[in-house]
């Protein structure tokens, strides 16, 4: 991939919760260093991608991330029929689909149609959601959602219970952010790998989205939750002990830190349940600059099923022997 057109990348920490969505930005100044802000909120989803359009100092791509899921697993796609996750999108909510982004509340209200659950907590099952939408539970992940060497398995976007849970996160995002934002002309969105190779969109005048996880960069940037004890994003202390290496790592890449950013990483991110939030927002935008810059290599993921259905994580690697995985897996 190239990303040499690139002069805006942006990271969105999201959530359900409009308290708990922030945002991370490195701007590219005209000497072409970086320069990354503090994290600041999200106050308005339907206006996120006009204010990154007014917040770029010299022409190119906007690269915005979103730690959501963007796709839909292929057992799910092969039950319902669906070939390309961007048409599906501009579907939902209406029609037959309306009640697609409202979270079934009793095992009863399960179907392909309304795939989400549970609405709440209270004696829900997976199985629930196995019999509702005949589908196993292990068929509910996406490929890219699969545990490897460097994480655990992520949680599987229909499953909306537990704090690992992204469903409710996603439906927001497509909701209100994805889906108006494509249908808006005014606004060239693209969203990879959907609509297309990023090599051949990533270019000024170009808006691309990509899909992020933040624990999948931890490693990259040297950030280790298990050693000398395991550690929580969610404890001040833990954050804090991460600060030298956040800011070694912009000295490293000639990163330019606002003071303001700077201090904030100085104090673990603060003692608010926010912290948790800043911090997750800017380790995203790390790994989105690291990507850009090379390392690590972005893999393009070729099979339709990745490209048009399941999507995939921005920066994640290519699965060992991927023909056989695929085969098997999907």
């Amino acid at each position: 991939m190239t990303f040499e057109r690139v002069s805006l990348i942006a990271h969105a920490d999201w959530s359900v919760n409009p308290g708990k969505r922030w945002m991370a930005v490195a701007i590219l100044q005209p000497d072409h260093h970086w320069l990354l802000y503090e994290p600041i909120k999200v106050l308005d989803p339907s206006g996120y991608f006009q204010a990154l359009l007014s917040l770029q100092v010299t022409a190119g791509c906007i690269l915005a991330g979103f730690d959501f899921p963007i796709g839909i697993p292929n057992s799910y796609a092969d039950r319902v029929g669906i070939s390309d996750f961007l048409v599906f999108l501009s579907h939902l909510g209406k029609e037959k689909w309306d009640q697609f982004y409202k979270p079934a509340q009793f095992p009863e209200e399960i179907s392909l149609l309304r795939p989400f659950y549970p609405a709440k907590p209270g004696n829900s099952k997976r199985l629930h959601l196995e019999q509702g939408l005949g589908i196993t539970f292990d068929k509910l992940y996406r490929l890219c959602e699969r545990g490897h060497h460097n994480r655990r398995a992520a949680c599987p976007l229909f499953w909306t219970l537990g704090g690992a849970q992204v469903g409710k996160a996603a439906i927001c995002g497509w909701r209100d952010v994805l889906s108006p934002a494509l249908a808006d002309h005014r606004i060239n969105l693209l969203i990879w790998p959907f609509s297309g190779r990023m090599e051949n969109f990533c270019q000024s005048g170009k808006l691309v989205v990509v899909e992020t996880y933040p624990a999948e960069i931890y490693e990259h940037l040297g950030l280790s939750f298990t050693s000398p004890y395991r550690k929580s994003k969610r404890r001040q202390a833990d954050r804090l002990s991460f600060s030298d290496s956040i800011i070694t790592w912009a000295d490293i890449h000639n990163l330019e830190l606002k003071i303001d950013l700077q201090n904030l990483i100085l104090e673990g991110f603060g003692n608010s349940l926010i912290g948790e939030d800043q911090f997750d927002a800017l380790v995203g935008l790390y790994g989105m600059i690291s990507i850009v810059l090379g390392s690590p290599d972005a893999w393009e993921p070729q099979l339709p099923e990745l490209r048009k259905i399941e999507g995939w994580i921005f920066g994640q690697s290519q699965p060992t022997g991927t023909s056989n995985i695929i085969t098997n897996f999907l």
